[in-house]
Order: C-alpha cells, then sequence, then structure tokens
C-alpha cells in the first residue's frame, strides 16, 4: 500500500516538470506562479506522504498489536473451551453424583421412618421406666430422710455416751491415781518389813501379800506379835482411807493338815487365819463393813509345791485393797 502512493506521487511530479518544461516563454509568469503552487502542493503532498507514512507505520504496530491479541484470544479460547469441557463433564459427574444423593435420601428417609418409630417406642419405654426409677426414688428419699432421722439419733446417743465414757475414764484415773498413791502409803508404813511381804498393784487393786513366818506359827490361827506390828500399821493407813474395801485372803500349801478339834484341813486353816486377821485390822479401828475373809486353801499356789522354798512362799495371807466404785457404779447404772 505504501510503495503504491510514493508511486503515484513521483508521477504527478513528472507530470508537473513536463508541463513546465513545453509552457511558453510568454506565459512563464503564470507557469511561475502555477510552478509555486505546485511546489506548495507538492510540500503539502509530502507533509500529507509523511503523516500518511506516519499514520501507516502506527496502524501497522496496532495491526501488529492487534493480531498478537487475536492470537492471545485464540489460544484463550482454546484453554477456555478444554475448561468448559472439562467443566461439563464434571457438571454431568455432579448431576449424576446428585441424583445419586437423592436416592441414598429417599432411601434414609424411609428408614429413618422406621428407626423413628423404633425410637418412639423405646422412648415410650423409657418413660414408663423412669416412671417407675422415679417412684423408687421418692420411696428412697423418704427412705433415706427416716435413716437420717435415725442416724440423728444415734449420734446424739452416741455423744451422750462419749460424754458417759469420757465420764468413766475420769472416774477411772482418779482410781488408778487413787490405788497408786494408796500403794505409796503401804508401802511407807511397812518399810521395815521387806523381806516377810510384797506390795504390788495390778488391775487397779493394791496387794499387800505377807508370808506365813511373819503372821503365823505352823497349822497356828493365831497371829505373832511381829505381824500384829505389821497389820498395826496397815490399819492405820486403811483407817485415813475410808473409801477402801478389804478383803483377806488366805492361802495354804498342797501338804495335808494332821486334823484337830478346831482344824480340819487346809480349808478351815485358811478360813481361820484370815479371819484372825480381819479381826486384828478391826480390833485397830478398821470398819468392819468394809474388811471381809475368804480362805482359799492350797488352790491359787503363786510357787511350786513341789519343794520347800515354793511350799514357804503359797503359806501367805493377801490384803487385797480396792478403792471402792461407787462413783464409777453409778455412771454405769445411769447408763
Amino acid at each position: 500500500m505504501n510503495s503504491k502512493l510514493i508511486q503515484r506521487l513521483f508521477f504527478l511530479c513528472s507530470i508537473i516538470s513536463f508541463f513546465y518544461a513545453c509552457v511558453p516563454a510568454n506565459k512563464l509568469q503564470d507557469e511561475e506562479a502555477a510552478r509555486r503552487r505546485a511546489e506548495e502542493e507538492s510540500s503539502n503532498c509530502r507533509e500529507k506522504l509523511q503523516q500518511a507514512l506516519q499514520d501507516a507505520e502506527n496502524k501497522s504496530k496496532l495491526l501488529s498489536e492487534a493480531e498478537k491479541s487475536i492470537k492471545e484470544l485464540v489460544e484463550d479460547t482454546a484453554t477456555l473451551s478444554s475448561q468448559y469441557s472439562r467443566m461439563k463433564a464434571m457438571n454431568k459427574d455432579l448431576d449424576a453424583l446428585y441424583d445419586k444423593v437423592i436416592a441414598q435420601n429417599k432411601d434414609l428417609l424411609n428408614t429413618s421412618t422406621i428407626e423413628n418409630q423404633k425410637l418412639s417406642i423405646e422412648l415410650e419405654n423409657k418413660e414408663e421406666e423412669l416412671e417407675k426409677e422415679a417412684e423408687k426414688l421418692k420411696a428412697l428419699e423418704a427412705s433415706l430422710k427416716k435413716k437420717e432421722s435415725d442416724i440423728d439419733a444415734l449420734n446424739k446417743s452416741l455423744s451422750s455416751r462419749e460424754a458417759k465414757v469420757k465420764e468413766l475414764e475420769d472416774v477411772l484415773k482418779k482410781k488408778d491415781e487413787a490405788t497408786l498413791a494408796l500403794k505409796k502409803k503401804i508401802n511407807d508404813a511397812l518399810l521395815g518389813f521387806e523381806g516377810d511381804l510384797t506390795v504390788k498393784q495390778k488391775n487397779g487393786k493394791v496387794y499387800v501379800s505377807i508370808s506365813e513366818k511373819l503372821l503365823f506359827q505352823s497349822g497356828r490361827t493365831e497371829v505373832d506379835p511381829k505381824g500384829k506390828e505389821a497389820l498395826e500399821k496397815v490399819a492405820q493407813v486403811l483407817k485415813k482411807n475410808d473409801d477402801i474395801n478389804v478383803l483377806i485372803e488366805g492361802h495354804t500349801d498342797s501338804i495335808p493338815m494332821t486334823p484337830n478339834a478346831r482344824i480340819k484341813d487346809n480349808w478351815d486353816l485358811s478360813v481361820l487365819r484370815a479371819t484372825s486377821i480381819v479381826k486384828i485390822l478391826t480390833d485397830y479401828g478398821v470398819d468392819p463393813k468394809k474388811v471381809s475373809a475368804s480362805g482359799r486353801g492350797e488352790f491359787f499356789p503363786v510357787a511350786d509345791n513341789a519343794d520347800k522354798d515354793g511350799r514357804a512362799k503359797n503359806r501367805r495371807t493377801e490384803i487385797i485393797l480396792t478403792p471402792k466404785l461407787d462413783e464409777l457404779l453409778q455412771i454405769l447404772g445411769s447408763n
């Protein structure tokens, strides 16, 4: 297109030059004027030509860009077409999947209806069971309330018993303290007789065990003077402690006695010896109401009767001192 336009312009310029050469002299001025106009037109043409060339170049660039854009659009169209095909296939798969889901939902709905019926029946059964359990719970609550009431009563009773136990413990503690103090007093009173007697505390009682050697001659029931001296010491302590019960126990060895008019056997001997000591204590001022006598014979030995030393230990008299338990008995009686 550009080469043809240039050829035409050159052809036009040639024609103008030819006519200018053929013009007669007399017409020079007109021709000159015409020439100048032609030159101006030629200049204008050249400018237009230049402008046309520039426009052509710009349009060529635009055309290249348009062709490039078209090419890209074609490529994009192909890509989009491929994507569309894939999307169409996917859409078809989705439609099939949707139809499958719809069918499954219908099946589930039918199954759900049956299950709902089963669940409804189970729910009714559960409600009935809960009502029964609620009734049982009410009965249990009533029973618990009664038990709580019983527990409260037991707690009150327990508190009362604990108070009683504390009171008993206090009394027993006082009793033990009194027994310990009594033992000390007896020990202090009988200083000098240690070889012929022992003083022990056991089971809340004080045991004064006096050997036959200190009190009696063999087979006799009369107390020797030294034995009376010891009994007087004991009596002095008992008179100052009027809350003591006194038990006198006579004991013998296992060798049988030779019977006589007063004493038939070891039973008689043990009883008569215990009675003799009771009489001596009361003669020294001990309240007879607090003293009792008991004969044990040979049946409660403290040593082996097979040898002489053992038999000597068994021939004894025990004075058992027990603090009175009136306060303790009152507590037990009130309980």
